[in-house]
């Protein structure tokens, strides 16, 4: 068991490689391999969003505060609401 306060993990700046505006990453854990699962306490200025990506083995997206664009592959874009979870397979484009 591998247990971590809150805080306890540096924060690091969204990259332009995958952000637009202010993003800010809080790491909340990452499984030993071989498992894949990663979670992080993601936070978006006003403005701020991710480039248009896929996660072909999905993704889940939970809303903590606020609300912001998502879409699923071949939907429309959708708002996401403060409390509200959902899997996300792409982002809105640019």
């Amino acid at each position: 068991m591998d247990i971590k306060r809150v805080g306890s993990q540096t924060a690091t700046v969204g990259s332009a490689d995958y952000f637009a505006g202010t993003v800010r990453i809080d790491p909340l854990f990452q499984s030993p391999d071989p498992a894949r699962a990663v979670g992080a306490s993601v936070t978006f200025e006003p403005g701020a969003r991710t480039a248009w990506h896929t996660h072909p083995l999905g993704q889940t997206l939970v809303v903590t505060a606020g609300r912001g664009l998502a879409q699923l592959w071949g939907e429309p874009i959708g708002f996401r609401r403060e409390s509200s979870t959902g899997m996300a397979r792409a982002r809105r484009p640019a």
